[in-house]
């Protein structure tokens, strides 16, 4: 599948998104056109490459898995007795997670593939509902949604409430111009280096506290950091060579890799949770016994393969997970 000059613009709007917003599990993204031209011109040309070929159409050619006798055996009563399941996703965000088709009405993405192949292993129907970050907890906690899909971090803290479903790793990722020689594998690597960093987010900390160890062990300072608002500001930065490595959400920089790799290329990644291990999961309501269901329906789509190709469709192949698990260590609860 290819994509149109309008699928086109409508990537271009999505790359300008506040990356504040892209923070992996924080809120929902808004899409904002960039303010040059330059710009507008860098991000459009992107999905035309040689690179990952998407579709923006609301007629989407989903993924399928088959059902699951084994997941359905599993489902609660109240599910059971459902044909279909309902699950909020974030619309208006950044691809390839959740965004809006050219209707402008429709979900799609990698989320909502996901939730495609769940329903499918549980015998349902899918029924997708876009909500706001800000308002999937009430609607999971009221009963208006099974399910939420829509990259939520397993943390212990909400754990208390929701059941998770693990189903990708949460990554960070550490993007360049496809020319540079840089690769990031450690702290150490980006001594010296001009860095790129969205303000307040949880890149920004890890960022900050890899150079604070690195400099107490007598390695030189990275430069910066500079710090960027729109993703399409980060691409100009790159290729002008402003900054020789930007570290962000890796779900939207390696999809950027993937559609122009003739541009950048995601040279490093690392945990969103470091020095812990974050995984993001489907959230299920704490005692509704759905969980062991749901993780048994990805379990199924990833020994059917069908997982492996939602992750392949959208570039993500780096975040797959070997299984699913139920309520996974999450991300410890922040000290007052």
């Amino acid at each position: 599948m290819t994509v149109s000059r309008r699928a086109t613009r409508r990537l271009l709007a999505l790359t300008a998104v506040p990356l504040l917003a892209l923070t992996a599990a924080c809120s929902a993204a808004s899409t904002e056109r960039p303010e040059t031209e330059e710009a507008a011109g860098l991000a459009e040309n992107a999905p035309e490459s040689a690179g990952l070929q998407v579709s923006t159409s609301p007629d989407q050619d989903r993924v399928h898995s088959t059902e699951s006798a084994d997941a359905v055996a599993l489902l609660p009563d109240e599910w059971a007795d459902k044909d279909e399941i309902t699950v909020a996703v974030s619309g208006g965000g950044a691809p390839p997670l959740v965004f809006l088709a050219d209707d402008d009405k429709t979900p799609i993405g990698h989320e909502t593939d996901i939730a495609q192949l769940v329903a499918d292993a549980l015998g349902k129907d899918l029924d997708l509902e876009v909500k706001a970050w800000a308002d999937w907890p009430l609607a999971l906690q009221s009963g208006d949604v099974d399910a939420v899909i829509s990259n939520v971090t397993v943390t212990e803290e909400r754990k208390e409430t929701i059941d998770f479903s693990s189903y990708r790793v949460d990554e960070l990722g550490w993007l360049t111009a496809a020319d540079s020689d840089l690769v990031i594998d450690s702290r150490e690597d980006i001594a010296g280096k001009i860095v790129g960093v969205g303000s307040g987010t949880n890149q920004e900390k890890i960022l900050l506290e890899w150079d604070r160890l690195n400099q107490e062990e007598g390695l030189e300072p990275i430069q910066g950091p500079e710090y960027y608002e729109q993703l399409s500001d980060v691409l100009l930065a790159l290729q002008s060579g402003r900054v020789e490595a930007y570290v962000g959400p890796n779900a939207s920089l390696a999809y950027q890799a993937a559609v122009s790799p003739e541009d950048f290329k995601v040279v490093g990644t690392l945990n969103g949770g470091w020095p812990d291990t974050a995984q993001i999961a489907v959230a299920t309501k704490k005692g509704a016994d759905a969980a062991d269901a749901v993780t048994a329906a990805l379990n199924h789509a990833i020994e059917d393969g069908s997982y492996q190709q939602v992750l392949e469709r959208w570039g993500l192949q780096v975040e797959a997970v070997d299984r699913a698990e139920t309520n996974p260590p999450g991300l410890p609860k922040t000290e007052e």
